[in-house]
């Protein structure tokens, strides 16, 4: 019996996002502004709106190069609020040209990434950690699916994209499974009285193999400088 799997949606599961634009310290910078909207949730490892909840937008901020500032919450909510953003969001911080992002989709699930590789590494080495507010992340994902996902299925999410990262980071030639700093944000539909929520999001499941693709698709874009997608309205 061949199983049926469901429809792509017409309505991407996230919209393309907005560019944002802004002179900092005699420094022209971009970000990326996504509009969830309501009835969304995300996970996410982001330092402004981090770990699970109903999520109104996403904000993917440029700073410059050397950024030392050692409040990037303080700091994203500002930049939240000169957006006229409201709500609960998600910020990111990344040193890399965000306008250079990629975008793929595979069946529904969209990934966005923003990707910046001159410092990267492997995940497990030699020596300590630090207790320092990190520089900020140059691989990050941002990717969304047209489904409700239970929240163990939210932290299966971040694993499969994990993986996918690093898939195509090892496929595009470089020897490291990311960068220091990396971060993720997956949005979901939260849950609804009316509509099934998947337990699973691991790389064989129905939407975890879909955001895996999308994902492995949009990092290898984006770290063969193959971003560039078109960028709704500057401001």
């Amino acid at each position: 019996m061949t199983a049926v799997l469901p429809p792509s949606p017409a309505t991407p599961a996230l919209p393309a996002p907005r560019r944002l634009t802004r002179t900092e310290d005699g420094e022209r910078l971009h970000a990326l502004l996504w509009t969830a909207g309501p009835g969304r949730r995300a996970i996410s490892s982001a330092v402004l709106g981090g770990g699970i909840g109903e999520r109104a937008w996403i904000l993917n901020a440029q700073v410059a190069h050397g950024y030392r500032r050692t409040d990037p919450e303080r700091h994203l909510a500002s930049l939240a609020a000169e957006a006229g953003l409201s709500g609960p969001g998600v910020g990111l911080m990344t040193a890399a040209d965000v306008s250079a992002y990629a975008h793929a989709r595979d069946a529904g699930a969209e990934a966005f990434v923003t990707a910046g590789v001159d410092v990267r590494g492997w995940a497990a080495r030699p020596g300590e950690g630090a207790e320092s507010v990190p520089e900020p992340g140059t691989i990050n994902v941002v990717v969304a699916v047209p489904a409700v996902l239970t929240d163990a299925a939210l932290v299966n999410a971040v694993a499969t994209a994990t993986e996918a990262k690093v898939q195509a980071l090892v496929d595009s030639g470089l020897d490291c499974s990311g960068t220091p700093t990396d971060a993720v944000c997956v949005v979901s539909d939260a849950p609804s009285p009316h509509r099934e929520a998947h337990a699973f999001a691991g790389p064989r499941s129905l939407w975890g193999a879909r955001l895996a693709r999308a994902v492995h698709r949009a990092v290898r874009d984006a770290v063969a400088g193959g971003g560039g997608s078109p960028v709704r309205g500057e401001t």
